[in-house]
């Protein structure tokens, strides 16, 4: 199980003191935001950015390309220390030559998709690409509500994996905290993006342990009642449950 914590809720004024904390929490990755005010309504930061944290960590870094054309993105975020880059689906036709481009990098090949778009569009692809990030929320601005409707998607998207013996990650992006991860990896996710619930902790170990935790319990061979209790014990609600079935 991977813990991502996403840079995006970090405290913008002291980035670096941010990117050590993250590096000093016991996460596995580091999720980056790219925004571009046109594919997403908000604006975030660029590849000099990633350049100035690269040194800080040896986390991989997941860059997430929230961009109308990430093509001319591609090359500079590489440069700055990417590990892994995700682009959109819902780019259509541009995207076949955009994830080989990513690979002739060298670099980590990751496709999401939003909310409203059908999972079925990302099948012809599930060969070429290391990662699926199904975005949990409509991207552009962080601390929104987790989408339950995206559920199934998670499980589809586990489904073809299984079935196919294809070994692409699952990843889980939005309102993600220790309940809805839980639940993301009940239903197949193995990748777990979250900000605002582990950044707003004073103590972001501890946050991210936690968060483990309660995906590991949850996700296969753990005890899902083991996460719930847990939350109950802590004075949450125990994690809400929606009927799901796969697609």
């Amino acid at each position: 199980m991977i813990i991502a914590p996403s840079l995006l809720a970090a405290n913008f004024g002291r980035l670096a003191r941010e990117t050590e904390r993250v590096d000093a929490s016991g996460a596995d990755w580091l999720h980056l935001d790219i925004m571009d005010g046109h594919f997403v309504p908000n604006l975030s930061f660029g590849p000099a950015v990633v350049r100035t944290v690269r040194p800080l960590t040896k986390l991989f870094f997941d860059v997430h390309l929230m961009c109308s054309k990430p093509q001319i993105l591609i090359e500079p975020f590489a440069q700055a220390g990417a590990n892994q880059m995700n682009v959109h689906v819902e780019l259509g036709e541009q995207v076949t030559p955009l994830l080989w481009k990513i690979k002739s990098l060298g670099k980590k090949v990751g496709l999401a998709i939003n909310p409203p778009t059908a999972i079925s569009l990302v099948e012809p692809y599930l060969e070429q690409i290391d990662s699926l990030l199904i975005m949990t929320v409509n991207p552009g601005f962080g601390g929104q509500s987790f989408i339950y409707e995206t559920l199934p998607k998670i499980q589809q998207a586990e489904a073809w994996r299984r079935e196919r013996n294809l070994g692409y990650r699952i990843g889980v992006d939005g309102g993600i905290d220790f309940k809805t991860a839980a639940e993301c990896a009940e239903a197949g996710a193995d990748t777990f993006i979250s900000g605002t619930a582990l950044f707003s902790r004073p103590n972001l170990a501890a946050a991210v342990r936690k968060m483990r935790q309660a995906v590991q319990a949850a996700g296969p061979g753990g005890d899902i009642s083991q996460a719930s209790a847990a939350e109950t014990k802590s004075g949450k609600d125990a994690f809400h449950r929606v009927p799901v079935k796969p697609i």
